[in-house]
């Protein structure tokens, strides 16, 4: 016996056929498409562990010993000094030994080896104390102004010329006192980290000036008596000054120098007789 389809159910079994085919359409495309993203990971996967065995090959290793400093080069072997800094200020102490030197000094030296050395001249000890400030010019030069205190003078002994007198030990002592305000401008060189040496030109204005006499016999003091002579002494006094020195890294700094003066003493030109001063002192800079 056969069987026959309806025109409708024909219709329907025919209208079935292209869906099968899509559906297989479509499972073929999604393993294509699952296949590509495999082996791309897997060519991804690959060129990353490349990548990472490279950076572990030039990794530099981790150093697990102690700890070292590295040692810090100097640019400039003068980097210390106070000349490669900015300005600086600094107080200054220390003692001078003063004389007077010129023609007056010559006629007196003269006196003395007339009388046999009854009359002999000694240098006088002082104070000094001032300010300074240092104006860096480059790492081995500075240029410092200042202004200071400064003790000078001289002292005169005599005695009496005859052997037939040494009992009584009768001497006369003159000491000139002198004050002077000094006002140096120093140019400074460093020859070395520290060591430095400088020169330059310096006004001394007069504070005071006294001649002290002083007489006595048998260890007895007669007389004493203080002079002021500062009327009859010229007001500046014009000299040039240099030394040495050295300064530490903590601010403290030793200087040693010697002045030398130009103008002569008395104003009214009857004598010529300049200053001349030794002079040590402790400085500190901050």
């Amino acid at each position: 016996m056969k069987y026959y389809l309806s025109a409708p159910a024909a219709h329907l079994a025919q209208t079935r056929r292209p869906a099968s085919s899509f559906q297989n359409f479509l499972t073929m495309n999604t393993k294509r498409l699952f296949g590509r993203l495999a082996a791309a990971t897997l060519l991804f996967s690959a060129f990353s562990t490349a990548a990472e065995a490279q950076v572990t090959t030039h990794r530099v290793p981790k150093y697990t010993g102690p700890a070292q400093a590295r040692p810090v080069r100097s640019t400039s072997s003068y980097s210390s000094t106070p000349a490669t800094g900015g300005v600086q200020f600094g107080v200054r102490a220390g003692v001078n030994v003063a004389d007077v030197s010129g023609d007056a000094v010559s006629t007196f030296n003269d006196l003395a080896e007339y009388t046999n050395g009854a009359v002999t001249q000694e240098m006088k000890p002082g104070f000094y104390a001032g300010l300074y400030a240092t104006l860096p010019l480059g790492p081995r030069f500075a240029i410092e102004p200042g202004i200071g205190y400064s003790e000078k003078g001289t002292v005169l002994n005599g005695r009496i010329p005859l052997e037939q007198f040494d009992f009584l030990n009768a001497k006369v002592t003159a000491t000139g006192r002198l004050a002077y305000l000094d006002i140096p401008v120093l140019a400074k060189a460093y020859l070395t980290d520290g060591l430095y040496v400088y020169a330059g030109p310096q006004a001394s204005v007069l504070l005071s000036g006294k001649a002290r006499v002083q007489a006595g016999a048998l260890g007895f003091n007669a007389f004493n008596t203080d002079f002021d002579v500062k009327n009859q002494l010229r007001t500046v006094d014009f000299g040039v000054v240099g030394g040495l020195g050295y300064q530490f890294q903590n601010g403290l700094g030793l200087s040693a120098g010697y002045d030398y003066g130009l103008s002569s003493l008395d104003k009214n030109n009857n004598f010529d007789a300049q200053n001349r001063v030794i002079k040590a002192s402790v400085n500190y800079s901050f």
